[in-house]
C-alpha cells in the first residue's frame, strides 16, 4: 500500500516577483502564457499572435487590440535556521527536530512547484556545514535532512544572521527565519531590517514547558544552554505570573518588530503541521 504524502506548505509571495522564467507565481511581467491580464493597443504590445479579433472589431477608433497575459514566475525560497545552543531545548518537542521537519517540508513544497530552495544555518557566524545553495532539485529534501541532522548547536550568539542577509542579494526572495528568537531585542531589529527587502516569514519555535507548563509551586532546576550554568529556582504563584508576563512581553516585542519589516510570526510548537503553516501564510 502506498504511503500517503505529507500535505504541501502552500505559500503566496507578497507582491509580484520579477523575472521571465516560467514558474508558479504571479509575476510582474507579461508573457504568452498565464492568466489573462488585460487588453492593450497593438502598438504597445506588437505581437500578432495575441490579437483579439472581437475587441479589434468593436474598437470605435479602428485600432488593433491584443490580449496581454500575466506571466507566471518562480521565486527563490530560503530557510535561515538558528543553530545557537538554545536550540537544543527539548520540552514538549525537540526544537532541533521541529526545525528539521519544517525545513524538509518547505524544501519538498518549494521544489515540487519549481521554486529553488536554499538553506543557511547560523550561530555566531554562517555555518558553512549547514549551507545549501538554492536549487530546484528534489534531492534538496534529503540534503536538508543530512545537514540539519549533523549540525551541532553550541554557539552562544546569533550574529551570523546578519552575514546570511548579506548573502541574499539580488532579486527579492521568500525567506523563512526559523529560531526561538532568544536574542537581544536590538539584534532582532537589526536582523529583520537587514532582511526587509525580502518577503520575510519569522517562524518561532516555542514550547508550552517554557511558560504555560510551569507549576504554581515547586523547585525547578534551570539549565542555561548558552553557558551560564544551572540554578535552582523556587517557583511560586507570583514568580510564575511574572515569568508568564515576561514571555508575553517578549512575544509582543517580536510581533511588533516582525510586522514592521514583513509578516507576523508563525509559532511552531509541539509538532509540524503543514496545513497550519499554509493557513498562516495565506492569511497574512
Amino acid at each position: 500500500m502506498r504511503e500517503s504524502r505529507q500535505p504541501d506548505i502552500v505559500y503566496r509571495p507578497r507582491g509580484r516577483p520579477p523575472g521571465t522564467r516560467s514558474g508558479a507565481h504571479r509575476g510582474r511581467e507579461s508573457g504568452g502564457l498565464g492568466t489573462f491580464r488585460d487588453q492593450v493597443p497593438f502598438l504597445r504590445l506588437p505581437d500578432a499572435r495575441r490579437i483579439d479579433v472581437r475587441a479589434t472589431l468593436r474598437d470605435p477608433f479602428e485600432g488593433t487590440v491584443v490580449r496581454r497575459f500575466e506571466a507566471r514566475t518562480p521565486i527563490e525560497v530560503w530557510a535561515l535556521v538558528d543553530l545557537s545552543a538554545s536550540m537544543r531545548f527539548s520540552g514538549e518537542a525537540d526544537r532541533g527536530v521541529l526545525a528539521s521537519d519544517f525545513c524538509r517540508g518547505l524544501a519538498a513544497s518549494a521544489t515540487r512547484i519549481g521554486d529553488p530552495f536554499g538553506l543557511i544555518g547560523c550561530d555566531g557566524g554562517v555555518r558553512e556545514d549547514v549551507f545549501l545553495p538554492a536549487s530546484r532539485a528534489r534531492s534538496q529534501v534529503a540534503a536538508v535532512s543530512r545537514r540539519l541532522a549533523d549540525a551541532a548547536c553550541t554557539g552562544d550568539r546569533a550574529d551570523g544572521f546578519l552575514a546570511a542577509a548579506r548573502r541574499l542579494t539580488g532579486r527579492p526572495k521568500m525567506v523563512f527565519l526559523i529560531s526561538d528568537f532568544r536574542w537581544p531585542e536590538p539584534l532582532i531589529a537589526e536582523v529583520f531590517a537587514a532582511l526587509s527587502l525580502h518577503d520575510l516569514v519569522p517562524v518561532v519555535l516555542g514550547d508550552t514547558a517554557e511558560a504555560e507548563g510551569l507549576p504554581e509551586w515547586g523547585l525547578l532546576e534551570l539549565d542555561d544552554l548558552e553557558g551560564a550554568g544551572r540554578r535552582v529556582v523556587f517557583m511560586r504563584p507570583a514568580l510564575r505570573r511574572r515569568w508568564i508576563a515576561r514571555e508575553a512581553a517578549r512575544a509582543e516585542s517580536l510581533r511588533r518588530i516582525a510586522t514592521a519589516h514583513g509578516r507576523p510570526p508563525f509559532r511552531l510548537a509541539g509538532r509540524f503541521d503543514p496545513d497550519a503553516v499554509s493557513r498562516h501564510l495565506l492569511g497574512t
